[in-house]
């Protein structure tokens, strides 16, 4: 299991290959005077703040809606849980294009924080939801018969519980938003990822963009560190086995109403107002789209998706698997260079798989598999996260039990382990499989030639400055990639 998880580490590994070799060309004195300039300071300086903010709102706003789905009895139940997911199936450059066209001139810090928080939120709900629906509430009943109210009891024994599934959606938040360069661009946020495009398609400048993503990988490193080190002391390595699930709590009615008209307008600032405004413009353009471009496009997104989602989860079970049942250094090594592929932007890891299979093997430049893989090397974070939190659920008892019957480990992974944790680890291919349908810029780099997905026909229609020819890529876009994330979001409700 460690060689299986040290050999994809290696391979999420290899963009900094690319990073190493372009910051070396230029030797240590140009490395040291782009580290040392005040411009990198003022760059790193926006980004760190830029990524705690939407952190905290990440966390705040999905600890804060999945108690609330779970723990109060609401109307339609089952609705509220797909529309905390679903905002999953809007790419956050089509949200700052929705509210940039609300709001014209709309730009800075604070926008930025709060696309970015509409756009991330999910990744902190969908594991609080399925961590509080397995959470034991026996220990918050006897918090109660001690003499604690409600929300004492609440704060101090099942919030634990759901502890490292809400850092583990902060990690992929954290990544995300340090990787992410369309809303940033849009509305014109100067963070590091800006500026590593800027370098590249502006200056030309390579080796200051290498410098500078290797900020950003240092970034991802420290965060994927800190996130484990919190992890290990809340969880001890330890699976709960619940001994009462809690029910929903029945409100007087007007609470009730206030609960539900507050996630009613978060869903419609994150899923109603970016279709409506597409919407809009559809039907301002004036002419009919190409629908079978777009019916083409279309199908190669959701076969993008769905190749890659396999890939990633192929790769993403032995790394979840070590950092959920061992500790050691190698262990913590395997992981981390795991994450680092989602900290760096897209086209960074573009770049790195055009230089390396031009060098390597140039029959692969532009083909599919190359794609594909730069899919695995972006996303794999996600379905990591997934198989680590679902394989932690399994309690080592019933593997040892398995043990002693006679099965090897492999077939105690397959009949017992696996079956268990299955259901988490598909939703963690479903989360890759809905992300893969939004990336832009490794897709525009790497894709064949010919092969168009829905985001590079949006992005070839607004650098042109066509909005309206764009939005029916985007509102199509936005309808495709909300089949995974319903199926998700049902997954999630069912458990």
């Amino acid at each position: 299991m460690l060689a299986a998880g040290a050999a994809v580490a290696v391979l999420a590994a290899l963009p900094l290959v690319y990073l190493v070799v372009r910051a070396g060309q230029a030797g240590g004195d140009r490395v040291v005077a782009v580290l040392t300039r005040p411009r990198t300071w003022e760059l790193a300086a926006n980004t760190v703040l830029l990524v705690a903010a939407v952190c905290l709102g990440c966390l705040v706003l999905g600890v804060t809606t999945a108690v609330l789905v779970v723990r109060i009895r609401l109307p339609a139940p089952g609705l509220w849980w797909v529309l905390a997911s679903l905002p999953l199936a809007i790419p956050s450059y089509i949200t700052a294009f929705a509210w940039l066209a609300a709001w014209p001139g709309l730009n800075g810090f604070w926008p930025v924080v709060g696309v970015m928080v509409l756009a991330c939120t999910p990744y902190v709900t969908i594991p609080v939801l399925a961590a509080l629906r397995l959470a034991d509430a026996g220990p918050e009943d006897v918090a109660r018969t001690l003499g604690r109210g409600p929300v004492a009891a609440f704060a101090t024994v099942t919030l634990p519980q759901v502890l490292p599934a809400a850092l583990a959606g902060s990690l992929l938040v954290a990544l995300y938003t340090l990787s992410d360069f369309g809303a940033i661009a849009l509305l014109r946020y100067q963070a590091l990822t800006w500026a590593v495009h800027a370098s590249y398609t502006g200056t030309l400048d390579r080796v200051t963009a290498a410098v500078l993503a290797l900020v950003l990988t240092a970034f991802a490193l420290a965060m994927v560190l800190a996130e484990r080190r919190v992890r290990r002391r809340a969880t001890a390595g330890r699976a709960v086995v619940a001994t009462r699930r809690a029910d929903p709590v029945s409100l007087g009615p007007w609470a009730t109403a206030a609960t539900a008209t507050g996630l009613a307008a978060v869903a419609a600032l994150s899923l109603l107002l970016p279709p409506a405004v597409l919407a809009s413009r559809i039907l301002r353009a004036g002419t009919a789209p190409d629908w079978v471009d777009l019916a083409r496009s279309a199908v190669t997104t959701l076969a993008l998706g769905a190749v890659a989602a396999a890939l990633v989860v192929v790769l993403a079970v032995p790394v979840g698997v070590l950092a959920a049942r061992y500790r050691g250094r190698s262990v913590g090594v395997v992981e981390s260079l795991a994450y680092l592929g989602h900290g760096l932007p897209g086209i960074v890891v573009g770049l790195a798989l055009v230089f390396l299979s031009l060098g390597l093997l140039p029959a692969l430049y532009q083909t599919a598999p190359v794609l594909v893989f730069a899919y695995a090397v972006l996303f794999l974070p996600k379905a990591v996260g997934a198989t680590r939190a679902a394989v932690e659920r399994v309690p080592t008892s019933v593997e040892e039990v398995s043990r002693t019957l006679g099965r090897s480990a492999l077939g105690t992974w397959f009949a017992v382990t696996g079956r268990q944790a299955w259901p988490g680890i598909a939703a963690g291919g479903l989360l890759v499989a809905v992300t893969t349908m939004k990336e832009l810029p490794a897709t525009l780099m790497l894709r064949p030639i010919g092969l168009d997905t829905l985001a590079t026909d949006l992005w070839q229609h607004t650098s042109m400055g066509a909005y309206g020819a764009a939005a029916p890529a985007a509102l199509l876009l936005v309808l495709v990639a909300s089949v995974p994330a319903w199926f998700l979001s049902e997954r999630g409700r069912r458990r």
